[in-house]
């Protein structure tokens, strides 16, 4: 596992009227600060990747559909330098995934539906100054190949 990145099995709790599935609490030992909550959606087979944060640590769960979230450490200093990490997450397997900061992280949506994604980030998101730096999701020196893998 890369240096500094966590997991957290996510707790659903079904009823007759549904289900309720706790995400991140402040009483987790992975929990940090709140910055702010947001949702996104990808589409099947859209990958939406490669971008890293220099302060924000980002907490990532999918809701719904299923995502190959991957993750690759650049950060010269760490002992996991250049490691990279694939998480299947989503309806099927309901993970948190806590990524530090300096990571390259993105994902694609791996599902036949469109996959809900909610992030916990640490900081609230900058319009002026964001604290987000980009790579093209397949021209990079990122040793990963977004492509499926039959057999």
């Amino acid at each position: 596992m890369i240096k500094d990145v966590k997991t957290k099995n996510l707790k659903v709790i079904p009823d007759e009227r549904g289900r309720l599935m706790e995400i991140l609490r402040q009483d987790d030992s992975l929990f940090l600060k709140f910055g702010q909550v947001y949702m996104t959606t990808t589409y099947p087979e859209v990958v939406k990747a490669w971008h890293k944060h220099e302060k924000q640590t980002d907490n990532v769960a999918c809701i719904q559909g299923m995502i190959k979230l991957v993750l690759y450490d650049p950060r010269e200093k760490s002992s996991t330098y250049k490691e990279v990490n694939q998480f299947l997450l989503g309806i099927h397997n309901p993970l948190l995934v806590q990524i530090p900061p300096g990571v390259y992280h993105g994902w694609m949506c791996v599902s036949a539906e469109e996959a809900i994604i909610v992030n916990i980030p640490t900081e609230a998101y900058d319009y002026e100054k964001p604290d987000e730096q980009r790579l093209n999701p397949h021209d990079n020196n990122i040793p990963y190949d977004w492509r499926r893998k039959d057999g």
